[in-house]
Parts: structure tokens; C-alpha cells; sequence
């Protein structure tokens, strides 16, 4: 920062003295009417940048900066399809402006919250929406030292759903275990959980649906999975995993009605208020 100040000051000092109202920015360069602010350098020079570093990379980006804008006053003066490039721009900036308005006035005034009766109406509604394309499995997973303590406690409890060994088996995994994952309370996918194990298999997914209560070793770690429920791929999404998915979608359909009544409303003013001149 050091630096950048002292960039500013000489550039104050050697520059003309123009009426030109920069809105309390401090200009460093100005090339054809357009200018280089400090506050456009500070913003981009990197943080705990030495002194040296800091000065080569002020002067690399001012000059960058120059020349880049004398290239684009030299095309604009030459280029052949200028008019083409402004229906580019005028296209670009219409749905720009347009897409800013819609996400402002859906802040403003569109209610963000879906409720679980809707979603859970709109599944059983649209049941054929919802099928899986990959395997979703609940279990456990834990990952232990071929030499760890515990081994064969581990080896006991990985398959049983009972409280009290998995009460167990949480305190042992916070001990003993290189990796573990809970997860009889959510559905995952099976692919994410067998990536964890090194199974010598032509499709481990598919085995794993085979042989849900797996011991697998390497020549460090044991790895126990136990999968306690299974779906499989063209099956029913249960809701709670579907749910994110069709909250989006209740959203979407919620934004067209929002966008559609306000567009009737705007258009029917207009009408109302002779805005609107049709020459056929």
C-alpha cells in the first residue's frame, strides 16, 4: 500500500489540472477520456506483495492498461461491423437489465419459502419424476490400522444396528478409526462410500449391492461397511432425498407465475395510460 500511495502522489503531481469530477476517486492514468483509478489498482494488487514486487507489478498493470485501451480506440476507429457490435451490446445489456429487475423483484416480493406440504404433495403427485440413476445406500463405514487396537470389537459391531454398540463404535472411531461415516440417518450414494474402499471388483457398486456387510484389507488399513438399506438405480427417490430438487422446482414454476402477473399488470397500466402506440 506503501507503494500505491506513492504511485497516486507522483501521478497527482505530474498530471494536468482538469475539471473533470471523478466522484472523490484518485485518477493515476487517463488515456483518450477514459481513466485508470487508484482505487482500480488497489483492488487487484495482491496481498503482502514486497515493496519491489509491488512497484513492477503497478507499472506492468498501468501499462497493460494503456495499451489495452489504446487497442480498443483503434479498433472502434477501424472495425468494419460497429453497427452489428452495438445490436450486440444493446441485445446483451436488454436481458441483463431485465434478468437484475426479475431477481430484484422476486426478493423484494416473492415468497422464498416452499412449504413440506407442497413439496411433498407435488412427489406424490409426479412419482415418475423421481427415479434414481444411481444406487442410494443408509449404513455405516469405518476405516481401522491392520495393527489397531480394538480390531476384533470392530469386527463385532460394524453390522449391528443396537444403540449401544454404535454408541460404542463412535467412541472407538474417535480413538482408533483413520476414517468413519455414519450415515443410517441420510441417504448417500452408494458409488461416494465404496470409492473409500479398495475393492478388487469389475464394478464395486454392484458388488457391494451383492454383499452389504463387507470387510476388505490392504496392506495397512482394515475396512468395514455394513449397508442397512438399499436402493437401486430405476427405483422411487425418497422424498427427503428428492425434496431439494423439487423445492427448486416449485420455486421456478413460482418465479413464471411471479414474472407472468407482473408483466400483465405492467402491460395493462400501460394500456391504461396510453403508452402504447400500434402503427398496424
Amino acid at each position: 500500500m506503501v507503494v500505491l500511495f506513492g504511485i497516486v502522489i507522483l501521478c497527482m503531481l505530474v498530471s494536468c489540472g482538469g475539471q473533470v469530477n471523478h466522484h472523490g476517486r484518485t485518477p493515476l492514468v487517463e488515456v483518450s477520456g477514459r481513466y485508470l483509478y487508484a482505487e482500480d489498482l488497489r483492488s487487484v494488487l495482491p496481498d503482502n506483495c514486497l515493496r519491489d514486487d509491488s512497484i513492477l507489478f503497478a507499472e506492468h498493470y498501468i501499462r497493460n492498461w494503456i495499451e489495452d485501451v489504446l487497442l480498443l480506440d483503434n479498433a472502434e476507429r477501424n472495425v468494419s461491423r460497429a453497427s452489428e457490435i452495438e445490436e450486440l451490446v444493446a441485445a446483451y445489456r436488454h436481458s441483463l437489465v431485465l434478468h437484475l429487475y426479475q431477481e430484484e423483484l422476486m426478493e423484494q416480493q416473492l415468497e422464498r419459502e416452499i412449504k413440506d406440504e407442497q413439496i411433498d404433495s407435488f412427489y406424490r403427485k409426479n412419482e415418475n419424476l423421481f427415479l434414481l440413476e444411481e444406487p442410494l445406500a443408509k449404513g455405516l463405514y469405518i476405516k481401522v490400522p491392520l495393527k489397531g487396537a480394538g480390531v476384533n470389537d470392530v469386527r463385532k459391531w460394524y453390522a449391528q444396528t443396537d444403540r449401544e454398540v454404535l454408541e460404542k463404535l463412535e467412541k472407538y472411531s474417535l480413538q482408533h478409526a483413520a476414517d468413519y461415516l455414519y450415515f443410517y440417518d441420510r441417504w448417500m450414494p452408494l458409488a461416494d462410500v465404496v470409492e473409500k474402499i479398495p475393492l478388487q471388483a469389475g464394478n464395486p457398486v454392484d458388488y457391494v449391492g451383492r454383499n452389504p456387510h463387507l470387510e476388505v484389507r490392504d496392506t495397512a488399513f482394515y475396512y468395514f461397511l455394513h449397508v442397512d438399506s438399499l436402493l437401486k438405480s430405476g427405483q422411487q427417490k425418497p422424498l427427503e432425498y428428492a425434496a431439494g430438487e423439487i423445492r427448486e422446482i416449485l420455486m421456478n414454476i413460482k418465479r413464471a407465475d411471479f414474472m407472468k402477473r407482473i408483466k400483465s399488470r405492467l402491460y395493462k397500466e400501460a394500456q391504461d395510460d396510453h403508452q402504447i402506440t400500434y402503427y398496424y
